[in-house]
């Protein structure tokens, strides 16, 4: 596994945008009966997921929260040096949609903008990289987007798949500053779980082939098998105990799956958060909605020391420990199909 410790990492600040449309378990039971539904809400935790609009694309919840968290930190456009756009479901094929989201937001012509193909790993890696490029530069700002729109690429009738997933996009701001603390990293790849969990459609092998495919038994696995080694390397390379951490945010996937794991790793009750129930799984937006969702208030008060950890799709996994804060801005938007937003409930 490949670990970095990255100093003067600031987190200037998170906000999250979903889509104004919600599925609920009224509505599953239309497709699976009510009985069927219920089963699965108390299996998985989760009772209501945001569904994108038809048509709305994952930088259209992406525009909303940028705009909301440069314009709260008073960030002019021709300063972000940095964006990186983390998503399974880019607009197109090409040009990546980083590329339309630095025009859509008029950032800097200088403001170096890529996507990164990962799931529920990705935000973390997408920390990685956003930190090691500003450490690298000694400089500068970084605006990182993670988000996706999976709902476009379930087969609604599929039980395993149709129920777990919702939509989201988030935008964080990082700042590079010698006293912005200490970002610990550890990220793992294993390609045999590929087939496990995958949309086969839509790519050059088979350009209209099926929607996506999860078994969820070899997820469960995974997860309980790679996850708990990965979270203790990471203790290890930062010095630190699980009793050192304020706050662990995992990838919000399944609300069993997470308290399983949260025992296995050692953290208490009031450590672990979950904040699935009304989001599902978001892929990679997980891990900084659940942030917003469940810990402004405590994320704007003062400094924190959050331990991160993605995990699923690839099999791809990575773990941060990060001492950051206070952040400026923590907030979730609902986002309506017109691009307007008003904060969430």
């Amino acid at each position: 596994m490949a670990q970095a410790r990255i100093n003067g990492i600031a987190l200037r600040g998170i906000v999250s945008a979903l889509p104004s449309r919600v599925e609920d378990v009224a509505d599953l039971a239309t497709r699976f009966g009510a009985d069927q539904a219920e089963r699965i809400a108390a299996a998985t935790g989760i009772r209501r997921r945001h569904i994108a609009a038809d048509g709305q694309c994952m930088s259209d919840l992406a525009v909303p929260a940028a705009r909301h968290l440069l314009d709260g930190l008073g960030w002019a456009g021709d300063n972000v040096d940095l964006l990186i756009c983390v998503t399974q479901t880019p607009d197109h094929p090409l040009p990546a949609t980083a590329c339309l989201l630095q025009q859509r937001l008029g950032l800097s012509k200088q403001c170096a903008s890529f996507d990164v193909g990962l799931g529920c790993s990705g935000y973390v890696y997408g920390l990685w990289l956003a930190a090691s490029l500003l450490a690298g530069m000694g400089r500068g700002r970084a605006l990182l987007i993670a988000g996706d729109t999976t709902s476009v690429t379930l087969d609604r009738a599929d039980r395993s798949v149709a129920p777990l997933f919702g939509d989201a996009a988030t935008a964080t701001a990082l700042e590079w500053n010698p006293g912005g603390g200490l970002l610990t990293v550890d990220v793992g790849t294993d390609g045999t779980g590929g087939p496990y969990l995958i949309q086969p459609g839509g790519g050059a092998r088979q350009p209209d082939g099926p929607l996506l495919f999860m078994d969820g038994t070899q997820v469960f696995a995974f997860t309980l098998r790679e996850v708990p080694k990965a979270i203790s390397a990471t203790l290890a390379a930062a010095a630190c105990a699980m009793s050192d951490i304020d706050h662990v945010v995992l990838h919000q996937a399944n609300e069993m799956m997470l308290k399983r794991l949260g025992a296995k790793i050692g953290a208490h009750t009031d450590q672990l958060v979950l904040a699935m129930a009304d989001r599902g799984n978001t892929s990679s937006a997980t891990i900084p909605l659940a942030m917003t969702d469940a810990l402004s208030a405590s994320l704007t008060s003062g400094r924190r020391r959050l331990l991160l950890c993605g995990f699923g799709v690839g099999w791809s996994w990575g773990t941060a420990i990060w001492d950051t804060g206070p952040a400026l801005i923590s907030q979730t938007l609902l986002v309506d199909p017109d691009g307007s937003a008003i904060p969430a409930d």
